[in-house]
């Protein structure tokens, strides 16, 4: 059994990414240090080594003698983060599928699971458990470098993920793409997880497309869209 300690930092960037994530601190929000730190009952130092990590995962940007502001979400990133994405992660699933053993296999199926159960209780753990999923279609073809940009892009997807769950009936897509996706990985048919794959995130792709160039805020908009 592996025991995995975390420290006060790691809790506090939990919380805080969940608040940014879910859109509790909403786009180009100041993060004021001194009020934040008092919510959380904790000093400064654990709340800046978290804020410095929600730099690196792109959720927060620095301004010189402003702190941290929470990043904007924009047609641009969404349209590169997907676009990337289309690149790389079907063919890798593809060969993740082929190469898997059976404990690679377990490790997907539970990270689908994980996923369904997160949907119908926590929009947050949702995000997380997404980028946990698409990572365990990809990890076992043995290549890191391609992993690490994948679970890279899932992070940088996860507020656009929240926001195509939020509105009613949009879970019920994603639980049917996603059941397809893990249908085919598990049956090592390569060719039909990489069609679905394309359509999977293509869609996704397009339905911002469209939301974003109706003017809607990402945040609260209610268009129809792909969830991923």
């Amino acid at each position: 059994m592996t025991i995995v300690a975390r420290t006060l930092a790691d809790q506090v960037f939990e919380i805080v990414r969940e608040r940014i994530v879910t859109g509790v601190l909403p786009d180009d929000t100041p993060v004021r240090q001194d009020a934040l730190a008092h919510d959380l009952g904790v000093s400064k130092i654990p709340l800046r080594e978290a804020l410095a990590r929600l730099e690196q995962e792109g959720l927060l940007r620095s301004q010189a003698n402003r702190g941290y502001v929470v990043r904007a979400l924009s047609a641009e990133e969404a349209d590169e983060i997907y676009a990337l994405r289309l690149a790389i992660e079907p063919a890798a699933g593809g060969l993740g599928a082929l190469a898997a053993d059976e404990t690679q296999r377990a490790e997907a199926l539970a990270a689908f699971h994980a996923l369904d159960e997160a949907a119908n209780t926590d929009l947050a753990a949702v995000a997380v458990c997404n980028r946990h999923f698409h990572t365990a279609l990809v990890r076992p073809a043995g290549r890191p470098l391609t992993t690490q940009l994948v679970e890279r892009l899932s992070i940088l997807a996860e507020r656009y993920v929240i926001t195509h769950l939020e509105p009613a009936g949009r879970d019920a897509r994603a639980h049917l793409e996603h059941r397809l996706l893990i249908d085919a990985w598990m049956a090592r048919d390569a060719v039909e997880l990489e069609r679905l794959m394309r359509l999977h995130l293509d869609g996704t792709l397009q339905d911002l497309r469209a939301q974003i160039g109706t003017g809607a805020n990402l945040l609260s908009g209610p268009a129809e869209a792909l969830p991923i």
